[in-house]
């Protein structure tokens, strides 16, 4: 046995808080027709079912993070879990689209109170190489696949019961966590310190205006004044958010842990990669509902492939990195990634066929996210000094989440120039699917760059040091 039973429970503690927080990320996807019809929301609005949650969620990890930090991790978590039970219930009781969009705001307020408590929880509490390596191993599978298994349990309910179910399940969910994170977790430490508002509310709002602002390119055109006018808030917000974080005395995110470039890249290739997977979340499913005939359920089934295998290769990732290093294994999964997305962006069409070829891409492209998310979470969190764990483990959260909603805001604008109707026809949703498929490539590819770039082999970062140094 590689842990005790106390740290077993901890680790299955962090494991199930992670996995609600990281599904109800996608849990809505196989629902969005259901959603739509029951609450009269156009094709558009409907994408702020997502973004309304990732946003809120990426834009407060940092603030969430320093908030662990100064108030105690345990009690960071027990307050983020109850809240997010709350605003779970609330969201399954929605009377209009504008309540539901409110309600999931909130929803990922409190998922991002919660979320990097639990991460610096598992880093703190898991200190031995082969214990730290398992437990960030098993995350990392839960962080990467609960998206898909999101779609899964959304479809089931949504043909059986109702899309609104998703939400109120997370209600005994959240109750039984409380109930053992006061028993199993002993109380943080807490500590003196400033919370840096003004820093996290820049970035949400540089976030948010980024999303607005393809979502508007996406609904009205890349000629609308709103559309230029919202993005270029969005980069002056993230502008000022840096010089911020350069001059306040304690910043949510200390710019020394961008120092690093292999802790920069781990940070930017999570990005990227979530950027290009997640979209495939909310692309395919609604294909193999419009163009293919599938029910919410089936669609949801049909993630099973890329589920298990990306779950499959938790229990390899350990003799993979033990044996070829953080590197090669990235750069070997990045490489199953593309070439499944890629083939699956040329297949995808009215004449397609689930299986096997779809089945097939499915598994290949869950083995790719298998071998690549442990790397980016363990290096994200490499050398970080004690006082800065919150702020690291906030970043990898920031990376992931940030990465769904621009990701999603920015294939959305792909997928809408494809379709130029609005009333496609199978045919042209196939199309436009296929369109944004490969510009999730585009992303994983640019993650495959940054990897080359910034995780250099040891034996050449030395050669490159010695002859600096003479």
């Amino acid at each position: 046995m590689f842990m005790n039973q106390s740290k077993r429970i901890i680790l299955t503690i962090i494991i199930a808080c992670q996995l609600i927080v990281v599904l109800d990320a996608s849990i809505m996807v196989t629902a969005i027709p259901q959603i739509g019809r029951s609450l009269h929301m156009t094709a558009t609005s409907l994408t702020w079912v997502q973004n309304g949650y990732i946003l809120p969620f990426g834009g407060f990890l940092l603030l969430g993070a320093r908030a662990g930090d100064l108030m105690g991790r345990r009690r960071m978590l027990s307050i983020g879990i109850g809240l997010f039970s709350l605003t779970s219930m609330l969201a399954g009781l929605a009377p209009t689209a504008e309540f539901l969009l409110v309600s999931r705001a909130f929803q990922g307020f409190s998922a991002a109170l919660a979320t990097p408590a639990a991460l610096a929880l598992l880093s703190a509490s898991f200190v031995k190489e082969k214990e730290r390596s398992r437990a960030i191993a098993m995350y990392s599978a839960v962080s990467a696949a609960g998206g898909s298994i999101g779609l899964i349990l959304g479809g089931f309910l949504t043909d059986f019961i109702s899309w609104r179910v998703g939400m109120f399940i997370n209600v005994p969910i959240g109750i039984i966590l409380l109930y053992l994170v006061q028993r199993y977790i002993q109380k943080t430490s807490t500590r003196t310190g400033r919370f840096d508002l003004w820093g996290a509310l820049v970035s949400v709002i540089g976030m948010t205006a980024l999303v607005y602002g393809f979502v508007q390119a996406a609904d009205h055109g890349w000629g609308k004044p709103e559309t230029w006018i919202s993005l270029a808030a969005g980069i002056v917000s993230l502008a000022a958010f840096v010089l911020i974080e350069a001059r306040v005395a304690e910043p949510i995110i200390p710019l020394r842990l961008l120092a690093s470039r292999q802790r920069s890249g781990a940070y930017l290739g999570r990005f990227l990669v979530v950027g290009g997977n997640f979209s495939l979340f909310f692309f395919i499913p609604q294909y193999l509902q419009n163009v293919l005939g599938f029910s919410s359920l089936d669609a949801g089934l049909a993630f099973l492939p890329f589920t298990g295998a990306q779950f499959g290769m938790m229990y390899l990732m350990h003799g993979l990195v033990h044996r070829f290093g953080n590197r090669k294994v990235m750069i070997a999964g990045l490489l199953f990634a593309i070439i499944g997305t890629l083939w699956m962006s040329q297949i995808v069409s009215v004449q397609a066929h689930f299986f096997p070829q779809m089945l097939i891409l499915l598994t290949i492209m869950g083995i790719g996210a298998g071998m690549v998310f442990q790397p980016l979470t363990a290096l994200g969190l490499s050398g970080v000094d004690p006082q800065d764990t919150g702020a690291a483990s906030g970043l990898i959260n920031v990376a992931h989440q940030s990465g769904s909603s621009l990701g999603l805001a920015v294939l959305i604008t792909v997928f809408d120039v494809a379709i130029r109707t609005d009333q496609p026809s199978k045919m042209q949703f196939a199309h436009a699917v296929s369109d944004s498929i490969l510009g999730s490539v585009v992303f994983i590819t640019s993650a495959l760059v940054v990897t080359l770039l910034c995780f250099v082999p040891t034996r050449q970062l030395t050669r490159k040091q010695a002859l600096t140094d003479s």
